[in-house]
């Protein structure tokens, strides 16, 4: 209670200068007007916030980080691993919380509602994030109903952006990264014009397990935009266990495999079931690159870097003049402030990445 009873008058003092934003649950929350200590339970703000070279201010993180952003994320940011870690996506321990004296945590726009209650009766301000614009009683669902996928995703990573980057004080940031985002994704799709959609490249995503994404996941609208057509986008709803017949039916042209699930290329390739298809047939299994991020979520890097790298496994003669070390590195230079090096693990298929 001496701890809460504290925090409370450590938070009161340093809102007395106070501003209001609104969240992207629809909230009005009031915040100090310099905001210098943040706790944050969510991966994606997390990665947003070291872009946006806001990582001195915080001051807690999600237990999990490691497992959300991949064990080499820490190589962009290495005072994370000496950042204090409680609590995750919908959970927290609330005095350990109190005790990092924070003046916001961010959470997940799907945190427990009681979660949200209980930081913000100890006197901290909640923002909730989703990187997605919601109609109305869909703001707290990890699966929300969207009745125009693309529009959701495209101004609720936008608003999101911003949001954190007002709240951090860092709104030049925030621009930046927007602009620079969306200009290299227009890039892409000029260079895709001329193909119609029976052009398309036939391209699965293949996760453990046989699951994959289909539509209402932004993993599919990536693709999309990269030139693809998702096999799964008429049969799965978001993310779901397909089987390995079904896959076979599919007979993807292209397959996908996200960076921190590297065994899977080689179990792919190696299944003497798998070798019907056409994709494996002629070697076109590629591991992605961590910069794709195809979360399910969208992430500036993915939009910037990850569907041109996409497009050019797809295209190769349309992007022949990309370089996409020099793509990266033209990114993480601008908002990691370092080279991209790719991770260990992402190197496993050395002979697939370009």
């Amino acid at each position: 209670m001496v701890v809460l009873a504290s925090a409370l008058s450590w938070c009161s003092f340093s809102a007395l200068a106070s501003r209001q934003v609104t969240d992207q649950l629809g909230r009005q929350v009031t915040i100090p007007d310099q905001v210098d200590r943040v706790v944050v339970l969510q991966h994606q703000t997390l990665n947003l916030l070291v872009q946006l070279d806001a990582s001195s201010k915080i001051v807690g993180v999600l237990a999990n980080w490691k497992q959300q952003l991949g064990d080499g994320y820490a190589r962009l940011d290495p005072a994370l691993l000496k950042t204090p870690a409680l609590g995750d996506l919908t959970h927290v321990d609330l005095e350990s919380l109190v005790a990092l004296h924070p003046q916001v945590v961010f959470v997940t726009n799907y945190a427990p509602k009681e979660m949200i209650e209980q930081i913000s009766k100890a006197g901290i301000a909640v923002v909730a994030i989703s990187l997605r614009q919601d109609k109305p009683g869909e703001e707290a669902k990890m699966n929300p109903v969207m009745d125009n996928e693309e529009q959701a995703y495209n101004q609720g990573l936008k608003n999101g952006i911003r949001l954190i980057g007002e709240v951090v004080n860092r709104q030049h940031h925030a621009d930046e990264l927007i602009n620079y985002t969306f200009a290299q994704r227009k890039m892409v799709s000029d260079r895709l014009q001329s193909i119609s959609p029976r052009q398309r490249v036939r391209v699965y995503m293949a996760n453990p397990d046989l699951t994959t994404y289909g539509s209402g996941k932004y993993t599919g609208l990536m693709m999309n935009h990269a030139g693809a057509f998702n096999v799964a986008e008429s049969t799965v709803k978001g993310f779901k266990q397909v089987s390995l017949e079904q896959v076979i039916a599919w007979d993807p042209q292209v397959i996908f495999v996200q960076d921190r699930y590297p065994k899977v290329v080689g179990e792919i390739e190696r299944d003497p079931k798998w070798q019907v298809i056409d994709a494996v047939k002629n070697h076109r299994v590629y591991l992605m690159p961590e910069y794709a991020k195809a979360w399910g979520y969208p992430m500036p890097e993915a939009l910037a870097i990850g569907e041109l790298w996409m497009a050019k496994k797809l295209y190769p003669q349309k992007f022949s003049d990309i370089d996409m070390q020099k793509q990266a590195n033209a990114y993480y230079q601008k908002f990691y402030r370092t080279n991209y090096v790719a991770p260990e693990a992402a190197t496993t298929k050395a002979g697939n990445k370009s």
